[in-house]
């Protein structure tokens, strides 16, 4: 752990709390965080009334129950080799859970690579989760790309790249897209939510995206998840000031700091964003203050760079857990039943697992479709050479030497 980290501000932020929701003010030089719950599940006598419904919000509940089981079996997965990586969403469930609800469904969404709760919100099939990451022949991106890396026209979920940031210029272009749509058929533009970790912030592509946004007046919420660190670098370490919504003052851009671990907060800060942007086409900058309870992903062990002390001051502050009591007091949520759904969940996760992975993969040819219409020769030349180095050695390729044979 860096001598400059704090275990209990890791985030690197300014620690004071706000119950009004606001836009940050242009002469602000510190910012508040936005809450609302209370760690026991609680309204603070002090916040807002909240305008979520039942309905909505046991959708968001039943969501982070469900991606807190697909994530903790997914790992167990990788751990046991049936795949190659992942990336787990914990501690932040309610950050992106409860944002993608503020939304309308046709509000176009570009992720970095932890918020598959957005996808399942919005009626994302267990068995694509799983055919994506055993990159199967029913996986929607042929099986290109690394587990987690979703992607559904469908679901308005823009295909995940690895690159870090390189989808918040994308998104400010495509929200600009959908200004410009919006204006020709004379109708209510929707926005784009863009999802990035407080380390993408300090790449380039940041301050190119936020920009061009605020230049060019498009309607996209820029959501910073501050989690604490950027795979092994504190925010200490990453930057000076006052977090990351500070940083939409010099954009000329409106922002708002909330709490990512209250879920009630969440989504009225979204919610006021996606108001504000559709209505004057205008972007936003949402910083969400949360701790990434999980290690950055399965390739990474969080022990060589913070202590277990500061994991376990952090662990009982549980998104998870505080909304789930906020159900339980409003009698929106048998706990009973709560708990019988966990275990069938479990259940239907561990078959559409075992499913999944004796799935065909897909085939050889796919790797050269769909960027042309018609193949050009230097990758028709590259496939044939791969298909006779796969037959040289059928022993390192098993399944694809054999389907290859067939096809001859």
């Amino acid at each position: 752990m860096s001598k400059t980290q704090s275990v209990d501000n890791p985030n690197n932020i300014n620690t004071s709390d706000t119950f009004t929701l606001d836009f940050v003010s242009e002469n602000a030089l510190s910012i508040p965080s936005f809450k609302m719950l209370n760690a026991d599940g609680e309204m603070y006598p002090e916040a807002q009334k909240s305008s979520l419904d039942k309905t909505t919000a046991l959708k968001i509940y039943e969501t982070m129950r469900f991606i807190r089981i697909l994530d903790e079996r997914m790992l167990a997965a990788q751990r046991q080799g049936r795949i190659s990586f992942y990336m787990q969403c914990l501690g932040e469930e309610a950050s992106i859970t409860a944002s993608t609800a503020a939304l309308d469904d046709q509000d176009m969404i570009f992720a970095q690579y932890r918020e598959q709760a957005a996808l399942a919100y919005r009626g994302f099939p267990l068995d694509l989760f799983m055919s994506q990451n055993f990159s199967n022949k029913d996986d929607l991106g042929k099986g290109r790309q690394m587990p987690i890396h979703y992607g559904s026209n469908k679901h308005n979920y823009m295909t995940i790249s690895s690159p870090l940031g390189t989808q918040i210029p994308q998104a400010a272009g495509y929200a600009y897209g959908q200004k410009l749509e919006a204006s020709i058929q004379n109708k209510e533009t929707n926005c784009t939510i863009c999802y990035f970790g407080e380390g993408a912030a300090s790449e380039g592509d940041f301050h190119a995206g936020l920009n061009m946004a605020a230049v060019h007046n498009a309607p996209v919420i820029f959501f910073a998840r501050n989690n604490g660190y950027a795979i092994s670098t504190p925010a200490s370490e990453q930057f000076k000031g006052d977090g990351i919504a500070c940083r939409a003052v010099g954009y000329g851009m409106k922002a708002i700091r909330v709490d990512g671990v209250d879920t009630l907060a969440v989504y009225e800060a979204v919610k006021l964003a996606r108001e504000h942007a559709v209505k004057h086409n205008e972007p936003v900058l949402i910083e969400s203050i949360a701790y990434r309870l999980a290690a950055h992903s399965s390739s990474d062990d969080p022990s060589g760079y913070r202590s277990k002390d500061e994991e376990e001051n952090f662990r009982a502050n549980c998104p998870v857990a505080r909304f789930r009591a906020y159900l339980v007091k409003q009698g929106w949520l048998d706990e009973s039943e709560d708990e019988a759904a966990k275990e069938q969940i479990r259940k239907q996760v561990l078959d559409a697992l075992k499913a999944a992975e004796h799935v065909e993969k897909p085939e050889l040819s796919e790797l050269v479709t769909d960027v042309y219409d018609d193949i050009p020769n230097h990758l028709q030349q590259q496939y044939e050479a791969l298909k006779q180095h796969i037959l040289k050695y059928p022993d390192a390729y098993p399944v694809t030497s054999s389907r290859i044979e067939e096809q001859q």
